[in-house]
């Protein structure tokens, strides 16, 4: 029998790669996924793209979404007591384990962790230690597209922004920058690959820099 588990999903192509290991290993059933909204801009949080394209994502992957909603500005306080809130609405529902898309961070792992314990869950990250050179080359050889949605200034320039994560892409990034955009750099959004079961269609719209930051390119739902 599958372990029943539920899925942060950020729409992006480690969620991708997370959610592809997941059903190869067909260890799991994936009850629900989870991703945090915004909700003064109705957009993924720090992905920046809309509600409705994450809805005609998880559509075409044919499993159930639930929303964190937060405020532009919100503390950790809130943020966690949110996730508090939906964790222990499944941990109720006989569930105990959450995935996570994390790849070599150990101090998110242990923030995590330690967040989990305290409401009696545990987590799973597939991907960890995993080489992110050859995740993002992976990613790329399944047939996986996505577009890179935000860059984070400080390190990128705004023509990385609304680019196609490809061969191209790596190759163009700067030494310093982690393939998987593990530090941050940058956050996607997966259109199309083989755990979906359609293509999302979309086109790409205004370049704009948020916080004198973080350059967002928004995606536009055809």
């Amino acid at each position: 029998m599958r372990e029943r588990v539920i899925f942060t999903w950020s729409g992006g192509k480690d969620s991708a790669m997370t959610l592809n290991e997941i059903k190869k290993t067909n260890n799991y059933q994936v009850v629900a996924l989870i991703t945090t909204i915004t909700k003064d801009y109705d957009r993924i949080s720090m992905h920046g793209v809309r509600s409705i394209l994450l809805e005609r994502q998880v559509e075409s992957l044919g499993l159930g979404l639930e929303k964190i909603l937060i405020t532009k500005d919100a503390s950790n306080e809130e943020y966690e007591e949110k996730m508090r809130e939906m964790l222990m609405k499944y941990k109720n529902l006989g569930v105990n384990q959450i995935v996570f898309g994390d790849i070599f961070l150990e101090d998110l792992r242990s923030y995590r962790e330690k967040n989990l314990s305290t409401i009696g869950m545990s987590a799973i990250f597939p991907l960890w230690k995993r080489n992110t050179k050859e995740l993002g080359m992976n990613f790329i050889e399944l047939g996986y597209k996505a577009i890179i949605t935000c860059v984070d200034s400080k390190v990128l320039n705004e023509r990385f922004v609304g680019r196609t994560y490809d061969l191209d892409f790596l190759e163009d990034l700067p030494p310093d920058v982690d393939p998987c955009g593990e530090n941050g750099e940058f956050h996607s959004f997966v259109y199309d690959g083989p755990i979906f079961q359609d293509q999302i269609k979309l086109k790409l719209g205004e370049v704009v820099l948020r916080d004198n930051r973080f350059y967002f390119c928004d995606l536009i739902p055809l």
